[in-house]
């Protein structure tokens, strides 16, 4: 019987839709406890470390699956693969938030950043608050949010996967 060799292809997508799955459910969640508007440091960490630790988990499992070794360039693709099959999922749950499920998400966002903005920096003419927020919520459709979120993603994938593909790289004895 002949066994499959892996691929970076492979590992990315596996990966990605693991990393996709659990993004969408850890927004679910933030939907379900009505957190998902308010974009607070904290959730933003827990959404980067999940990143992190996939992107990581997707590199080294390649690595092991591949006898041992790794070069920058396969932990690139693992990574950077990873990350564009998750964003493109967490997308797509995001559209249809902001679309369907949630359709004052944006409105929501905003008065919550405006509050959180009054208070924390009182000096600030009430009128420049409101300009500020309106031209932000001209940039802020769900698809122009979308392409952020994968532009961002890629950003840090690549980022985590260098990293990562210079500490675990090994090349294969000639």
């Amino acid at each position: 019987m002949e066994t499959q060799k892996n691929t970076t292809a492979k590992t990315a997508a596996n990966f990605g839709l693991i990393l996709g799955g659990i993004s969408v459910l850890y927004g679910l969640m933030l939907y379900a406890l009505e957190m998902h508007y308010q974009g607070e440091t904290a959730t933003s960490l827990i959404g980067y470390a999940l990143l992190i630790g996939v992107i990581l988990w997707a590199i080294l499992h390649f690595k092991k699956t591949n006898d041992g070794y790794i070069s920058l360039s396969e932990a690139l693709k693992t990574g950077l693969g990873t990350a564009l099959i998750s964003a493109i999922i967490i997308s797509i749950y995001t559209i249809i938030v902001i679309q369907y499920l949630d359709p004052e998400f944006m409105d929501k966002s905003i008065e919550y950043q405006k509050q959180k903005l009054i208070q924390e920096e009182p000096e600030i003419p009430l009128e420049n608050v409101n300009k500020m927020f309106e031209m932000q919520k001209e940039f802020s459709g769900p698809f122009i949010i979308s392409g952020f979120i994968i532009i961002l993603n890629l950003f840090f994938g690549f980022l985590i996967s260098l990293i990562a593909g210079l500490i675990v790289k090994k090349s294969k004895p000639e």
